[in-house]
């Protein structure tokens, strides 16, 4: 039997991406449903304007950064370099948490089976070649939690900004990384600002700094439309398609033009979700494991989002081989086998239904859509507990 080793791991998830790239290019020519992601066709259309000399924003539905239609301006002369880009991200962070599991003190042979959990991953690699840019901020978030182990806080700092400014909700894990920098030198003695440490306010100065900058460069470049459809579509998003969230079904009837529904009702969605990933989590758990911490919060944000598409579980799978060594999932098989498979089920149920309504046209709102999406809830909730137990 052959030895898993950090060159076979990643050499294999590398061929694994080649192989479901090429098998998407076959499939986009010769099937009726296309393999390639329709975000993808945005990004790259995007790209396609900036390339004309236009904006990204000249193309309807674009919503992210002008850095993405950037990186993908290569696409305007090969069509399908997204993809690989995208690729080569996940490879990038599979990498990385090889690194981090080097500094934390897990063995080898442990570190390298965490890490095929994400580089193996059929779902990930998947997604990734489909044309979603998740990959590339998977890379970003290892890479800084990478740095945060590493004591280099400036790039830490560096990279949370970017981090933040390429996908806003990495904002919640600054709270849990200013929370976890405890030992550095007090800057205002051991009274009541004894938590004020060089490194906290190194981080907090250099995040914010470079936010501000990214952020205020592409406004000076692209004005108002930079900022609406960046950032503040996202407050009051209503998107009810392939959407898993509980809030679908008032999603839908929000979208209907006959029926008025108060216009905060989506933005009110956030309030929970926040307290609980962004303050309330941090709080009670950044100083006990900070990678595991981030994984709960990540968890969480997904699980209470008003949208939630299957993208969206790349944010925490990424970040789930820093929880499993000790989790009580492996601990006990049976519970893991349990949360594995009702998390499987509880999915696969929703899909069902939404294959009846969006691609065969039948309405399965109620019960359907509503109770899979309910089962769907419970069901994270209840991992997610056992998840926060753990540390």
């Amino acid at each position: 039997m052959m030895k898993l080793t950090t060159t076979n791991l990643i050499g294999a998830a590398a061929l694994m991406r080649i192989a479901f790239f090429y098998y998407g290019v076959y499939q986009d020519e010769h099937a009726e449903i296309r393999f390639t992601d329709i975000d993808y066709f945005v990004f790259t259309d995007a790209s396609k304007f900036m390339a004309q000399g236009g904006s990204p924003y000249d193309r309807a539905t674009y919503r992210y950064t002008p850095i993405l239609a950037w990186l993908l301006l290569p696409t305007t002369t090969y069509f399908w370099f997204g993809k690989l880009l995208f690729a080569l991200g996940d490879i990038v962070a599979g990498w990385l948490m090889l690194r981090i599991f080097k500094i934390r003190g897990l063995p080898e042979d442990q570190a390298l089976r965490f890490a095929a959990v994400w580089l193996l991953n059929p779902m990930v690699a998947t997604i990734s070649t489909r044309g979603s840019s998740e990959g590339l901020l998977g890379a970003m978030v290892i890479a800084l939690l990478w740095a945060v182990y590493s004591r280099k806080i400036v790039i830490a700092g560096a990279l949370a900004g970017y981090a933040v400014h390429f996908k806003i909700y990495p904002i919640i894990y600054v709270p849990s990384i200013l929370w976890s920098l405890d030992n550095s030198e007090k800057i205002l003695g051991n009274g009541m600002f004894r938590w004020v440490n060089k490194d906290r306010v190194k981080f907090a100065l250099v995040s914010f700094a470079t936010f501000v900058l990214l952020t205020g460069a592409m406004y000076y470049v692209y004005g108002h439309p930079f900022l609406l459809h960046t950032y503040l579509h996202h407050l009051s998003r209503s998107d009810h398609r392939h959407n898993f969230s509980p809030y679908n079904i008032l999603l839908y009837i929000s979208s209907i033009p006959s029926i008025e529904l108060k216009s905060t009702y989506p933005s009110l969605a956030f309030i929970p979700q926040l307290f609980i990933s962004g303050v309330f989590l941090p709080c009670m758990l950044a100083k006990k494991d900070l990678a595991k911490t981030m994984f709960v919060q990540t968890f969480a944000f997904v699980t209470f989002n008003k949208v939630c598409t299957s993208q969206y579980f790349m944010w925490y799978i990424v970040l789930l081989p820093f929880y499993l060594p000790s989790s009580a999932m492996l601990k006990n098989k049976w519970l893991g086998l349990r949360a594995g498979l009702l998390w499987t089920l509880a999915q696969a149920l929703w899909l069902q239904q939404g294959f009846e309504l969006e691609y065969l046209g039948n309405s399965t709102f109620f019960p359907g859509i509503f109770a899979a999406t309910l089962i769907f809830f419970v069901v994270n909730i209840w991992i997610l507990g056992i998840a926060v137990e753990d540390i």
